[in-house]
């Protein structure tokens, strides 16, 4: 299967679709992830399933950092409106689940129902300007003679010991692309990007908090209990959702699932059947 390409606002977007049953289901990932990251979900759904590869991951286009935060809702946004997407449930990790979140109230009409799960919706507060140190993503190792080894570097640490095997098998096949120089593979989400997208989640125009409360679709917010502290920024395992957030927006509902951050990677089987849940029955 390979993925289709629109174009979004100068983008490349890439965008992989299983067939199925309506209401479509749009998948959004993290920083640094990839559409295929998803497939250990959407093997369990019998709806349609499209998953993007969001701008700067993947095979989408690879623009100068940084890359605004919300360049990416909009951009979800926009790419509902090409694929003639409407009355979809929406479902958005990490960043990804800001992205929805802005593009729900960017084209209401796209969405009928979202899953928020551990979504970079910080406090208001939080929003005090981006960071003044460059991230430690911008120095992860950039080449690997193949996606196996990739994986079996990764295997044993922390946060990847944690993932579902086929997850984690996903996350290296499809997270790599040939290195230009013909030396191997290097990341499809460059560590520059990686990095650049972090060092920008508190700055003050990533704040989405008045989009959110124009939000009218159901939204379901699905956390860990591991909140966030400032203090310790390498944490990643630590969720950067508001604890209030689903009472921020019109029809919210609140989830504690007992897991980390990677929510997805470690529990795919349990996202899947969060979503079955709320899916319309026939």
């Amino acid at each position: 299967m390979d993925p289709t390409q629109i174009e979004v606002d100068g983008a490349r977007i890439a965008v992989w679709e299983r067939p199925g049953l309506d209401p479509a289901v749009l998948f959004c990932h993290a920083t640094g992830f990839h559409a295929r990251c998803w497939d250990a979900v959407t093997d369990h759904l019998v709806q349609r399933s499209i998953c993007l590869d969001m701008r700067g991951h993947g095979r989408s286009s690879k623009p100068e950092p940084p890359i605004p935060w919300r360049r990416f809702g909009e951009d979800v946004a926009a790419a509902t409106a090409k694929l003639g997407i409407k009355g979809a449930v929406g479902v958005g990790h990490s960043m990804g689940g800001h992205s929805l979140a802005l593009a729900a109230a960017l084209a209401p009409e796209a969405f009928s129902q979202l899953v928020l799960i551990d979504p970079v919706i910080l406090p208001e507060k939080a929003y005090t300007g981006p960071e003044t140190a460059p991230h430690y993503a911008r120095k992860r190792r950039n080449r690997f003679e193949s996606w196996q080894v990739m994986l079996e570097r990764y295997g044993g640490r922390s946060p990847y010991d944690r993932w579902d095997r086929q997850v984690l098998s996903d996350y290296c096949e499809y997270g790599l692309l040939p290195a230009p120089d013909g030396e191997g593979f290097v990341l499809a989400c460059p560590p520059d990007i990686e990095g650049s997208i972090y060092e920008q989640h508190s700055a003050p125009e990533s704040n989405i908090h008045a989009e959110i409360a124009r939000v009218t679709a159901p939204v379901t917010v699905i956390r860990s209990p591991l909140l966030f502290d400032n203090s310790a920024a390498s944490d990643m395992l630590a969720s950067p959702t508001t604890p209030d957030l689903a009472s921020r927006f019109a029809s919210g509902r609140d989830v504690v699932a007992e897991y980390s951050h990677f929510i997805p990677m470690e529990a795919p089987e349990w996202v899947a059947d969060q979503i079955l849940r709320i899916l319309p029955t026939r």
